[in-house]
C-alpha cells in the first residue's frame, strides 16, 4: 500500500508507548501464527520505570507515521505505519571492547521505504552515541527477545521466542545488514519419540546412569519455598555457563529477579533442575510450558475474560521450552548437560507434553547441536542476528 507524507520521529511519553505497543495488533491482525502480549505487561517492559535493564540501557523510541495514499477520506490524518527502538548497552560494551550498539522492537507495514526511514532513524541515533555498528533485532538485551524469524513462518512462536513477518529479513538485508549470527530452535515430538517414560530407548538409560555414577551427579527439582536463593544460584551458574557465548553479557540481580516474578505463575519447579557434582551445583536446567498458547486466545487482555481463558487453557497447553540448559566450565564433557536433558525429556513426558522446544542454540555451539541432534532433534526454526557498520 503506498504512503504520502512520511514522518520518522522520536517519541517518549506513556501514550508515545502505548501506540508503539498498540500497532503490532493492526499488523498482524490477521496472521494466525502471531502471539498478542498483554497489553499491560508489554507497556510496563516499555517503561523504563518498571524495567530493571533502564538501569543501565539508553533506550530511543521511534515511530514512522504515515497518510496511506489508498484512504483519502482520512483527510491527511496520519498513522503508524512502523516502529523502532535503538538500543545503547554500556554493559555490553564494557564486555566485548566494542562500539556495537542495537536494534528492536522492529514492526513496518510492508513498504521498504518506511523501514529504511526507521532504521537511518535508529542507526543515527546510535552513531551519536559514538556506536560504529548496530546488531539486532535485540529487545532489550541479550536475556531478552533475540533474532529475526528467517524460517519456520508457519508456526507460532513458543514462549519468549520472536516473530515477524517474513518480508522483514529482505527489509534489513535490502538495507545492508548482514548475517552475524544463526540461532537455532529444535523440536522433539514427544509423542512420536517416546509415548510414556517405559519407552525411553534402554541403552540411553544406562549411558545416563553411568555418567551420574562416574562423575558423583546428583540432581534435585527447585524448592519453591526457596525461590529466592534459587533463583540467585540459577544466576551464578547461568553467568558462568554463558558468559564466553557470541553477544553473552551478565545477568543483573534486579533482572534475574524481575524475570522470574513474571515467571513464576507458570514456572513449574519439576522442570528447574539443578546437577551437583560433590556437593557442588554445576548444571542448571529450566523449562518453561508455552504460554503463548494460552495467550492466543486471550487476545492480549487478562480482563474482563482472559483470566477465565487463562485457567481453561493453562492445563491444555501441548509445548514447553527448554530455555537454558547450561554447565559451569570446569564441569563440560563429563555428561552433565546430556543427564539434564535426558531428565528434562523424561519430566516433560510424564506430565503429559506433546512437543518441545530447545531454543535457542547457536549455530556455533557445536557440542549442545550435536547433543540435541544425538537426542532426536530437528531444526525446524532458525532465527537470524544482523550487524551493520554504521
Amino acid at each position: 500500500m503506498p504512503y504520502i507524507n512520511l514522518r520518522v520521529h522520536q517519541v517518549d511519553s506513556d501514550s508515545d508507548r502505548k501506540k508503539l505497543v498498540k500497532f503490532p495488533f493492526r499488523l498482524y491482525k490477521d496472521d494466525p501464527c502471531w502471539v498478542a502480549p498483554l497489553i499491560a505487561d508489554r507497556e510496563k517492559e516499555l517503561d523504563p520505570a518498571h524495567n530493571p535493564s533502564f538501569e543501565y540501557l539508553e533506550v530511543a523510541y521511534f515511530v514512522a507515521e504515515a497518510v496511506p495514499v489508498s484512504e483519502p477520506k482520512s483527510g491527511g490524518t496520519e498513522q503508524i505505519v512502523g516502529t523502532i527502538a535503538a538500543i545503547y548497552n554500556p554493559n555490553h560494551m564494557e564486555t566485548h571492547n566494542d562500539r556495537t550498539g542495537f536494534f528492536g522492537l522492529f514492526e513496518v507495514v510492508n513498504d521498504y521505504e518506511i523501514a529504511e526511514a526507521l532504521l537511518d532513524a535508529a542507526s543515527d541515533w546510535l552513531r551519536q552515541k559514538d556506536c560504529n555498528a548496530i546488531r539486532g533485532p535485540i529487545t532489550f538485551t541479550m536475556n531478552d527477545v533475540v533474532g529475526m524469524l528467517v524460517d519456520g513462518f508457519d508456526d507460532s512462536p513458543r514462549i519468549l521466542m520472536p516473530y515477524n513477518m517474513p518480508y522483514y529479513p529482505e527489509f534489513v538485508e535490502a538495507y545492508g545488514f548482514e548475517r552475524e549470527m544463526d540461532l537455532l530452535a529444535y523440536k522433539f515430538d514427544l509423542v512420536e519419540e517416546f509415548s510414556s517414560v517405559e519407552k525411553f530407548p534402554p541403552k540411553l538409560l544406562r549411558v545416563v546412569e553411568k555418567l551420574k555414577a562416574k562423575s558423583n551427579m546428583t540432581l534435585r527439582t527447585a524448592d519453591m519455598d526457596d525461590l529466592d536463593n534459587e533463583v540467585l544460584l540459577l544466576k551464578d551458574i547461568y553467568n558462568q555457563a554463558w558468559e564466553l557465548n557470541w553477544g553473552a553479557v551478565p545477568i543483573t540481580d534486579a533482572e534475574l529477579m524481575h524475570t522470574a516474578a513474571a515467571l513464576k505463575p507458570i514456572l513449574d519447579p519439576d522442570l528447574l533442575m539443578f546437577v551437583e557434582v560433590d556437593g557442588k551445583q554445576v548444571g542448571v536446567a529450566l523449562t518453561l510450558p508455552d504460554f503463548n498458547f494460552v495467550l492466543q486466545k486471550m487476545g492480549g487482555h487478562l480482563f474482563p475474560f482472559g483470566v477465565f481463558k487463562a485457567l481453561w487453557y493453562q492445563n491444555k497447553i501441548p509445548w514447553a521450552r527448554v530455555w537454558a540448559l547450561g554447565v559451569i566450565p570446569e564441569y563440560r564433557k563429563r555428561g552433565v548437560d546430556a543427564v539434564l536433558f535426558f531428565e528434562t525429556a523424561k519430566e516433560t513426558v510424564r506430565k503429559g507434553y506433546h512437543n518441545v522446544e530447545a531454543s535457542w542454540i547457536l549455530e556455533t555451539n557445536d557440542p549442545m547441536n550435536l547433543l540435541l541432534r544425538n537426542f532426536g532433534g530437528v531444526v525446524y526454526k532458525r532465527y537470524r542476528a544482523y550487524q551493520k557498520d554504521i
